[in-house]
């Protein structure tokens, strides 16, 4: 039996889904695919535009229309999930949102089964690697791997059987792309699952791009995620900069209270030296978690207090470096992170900058700290040990 959420069995019993056969009734006239029809489209876009701008309860709010004119369908249900993934995406040490998220998938993948099953077997497999890889996403965040690897497996498993039907909606080849670019990219980064894998297809990482690619120009609900991919891919694992900075520079233009987005493409800013802009859109960061802007908090805050503070070091305003420096620190705090990379480089950038003020007992506090806060084998902690070798 399939283990879901209290709220997601809550909210099946609010659609009447006790059972496959009290599903909501799919109306006679329906062709059974809402992912090609042109007029939801024109109803959704508002919504979907709403929520990758994080304006996440306006965009509900048109969700909920949908879902109460097409509660049949398991797309209704898998937009609202998807409008909780991105308020957890920012930072995913804030757990408050997971029952809700799953809730929603889990319900989704309720009538994508019966879909799947019954009515249109293309796109309720659609539905069903889409839910499967987000909450196997979510699971792996959780570190909870067992459930990570299932729905990995189960994603993979339904994007196969979407694979070749890209020519009828540019949606389903979004699920080509992902099944070649990971089927090639998983083995390669995770040996252990070699054996999973081997009971697929080969994959194709450059065919994925390049389908990745299309999908980014012409689908509809996939568009943005496919240029999400396309961006953290281009970053991460074809260490194209430049490719990887347009992107996030676009989408912070069409999303600009985005701030998963706007948060990237000032940390790409500040990788490739473009230090002015990197500044502006780094007090930008800060000024919205002042003002409490959705998605806008303290793992943000970490991020863009660093670049300031690292910025404002180089160009000599010590000042304003021990500044931001120290809100990095707050922030990292404030976040529980004070075993990641920002919170620790403050504190070894601090140590630095006591050094060239000849403050050798306030140098030695901040470099005994890397020292805690890190292992031995550590650049930080390398530095840190030479340092107060020296003192």
């Amino acid at each position: 039996m399939k283990k879901y959420s209290l709220v997601a069995i809550m909210l099946m019993l609010l659609i009447g889904a006790r059972g496959q056969s009290d599903v909501p009734k799919i109306p006679i006239d329906s062709n059974y695919s809402l992912l090609s029809n042109p007029f939801i489209q024109m109803e959704a876009t508002q919504a979907i535009n709403d929520m990758y701008n994080f304006k996440f309860e306006r965009s509900m709010s048109h969700f909920k229309y949908l879902k109460k004119e097409y509660g049949w369908h398991p797309l209704p249900y898998f937009l609202m999930g998807l409008n909780y993934w991105w308020r957890i995406l920012p930072n995913f040490n804030n757990e408050q949102y997971d029952e809700t998220f799953y809730a929603y998938m889990d319900t989704s993948m309720v009538l994508a089964e019966r879909l799947y099953k019954d009515y249109n077997r293309v796109e309720g497999a659609f539905f069903l690697a889409a839910t499967y890889a987000f909450k196997g996403r979510l699971h792996s965040e959780r570190r909870d791997w067992g459930r990570a690897a299932a729905a990995g497996k189960n994603a993979m498993n339904y994007l196969e059987e979407c694979r070749g039907n890209g020519d009828l909606s540019p949606e389903l080849l979004f699920g080509d792309a992902l099944f070649n670019y990971y089927a090639e990219w998983v083995p390669e980064n995770y040996p252990l699952l070699k054996p999973i894998m081997a009971i697929f297809p080969d994959g194709d990482k450059e065919k994925g791009i390049e389908q990745l690619k299309i999908v980014a120009r012409n689908a509809f609900y996939t568009r943005t995620e496919a240029q999400y991919y396309l961006m953290r891919i281009s970053y991460f694992e074809e260490h194209d900069i430049l490719g990887s900075i347009q992107l996030a520079e676009y989408l912070h233009q069409v999303f600009p209270y985005n701030a998963y987005f706007h948060r990237f493409y000032t940390r790409l800013l500040y990788q490739s030296g473009k230090y002015n802009d990197a500044v502006k859109e780094s007090e930008s960061i800060i000024n919205r978690i002042d003002s409490a802007f959705a998605g806008y908090e303290y793992n943000s805050g970490r991020y863009a207090s660093f670049f300031i503070g690292h910025i404002s070091e180089m160009r000599g305003d010590l000042s304003k470096a021990k500044k931001y420096f120290g809100l990095a620190m707050e922030y990292g705090e404030a976040a529980e992170a004070t075993d990641m990379g920002y919170y620790i480089y403050s504190v070894l950038h601090l140590g630095r900058i006591a050094l060239r003020e000849e403050e050798e007992e306030l140098a030695k506090d901040y470099f005994k700290q890397v020292k805690k806060l890190t292992k031995r084998s550590h650049g930080a902690n390398k530095e840190a040990r030479e340092r107060l070798k020296d003192l």
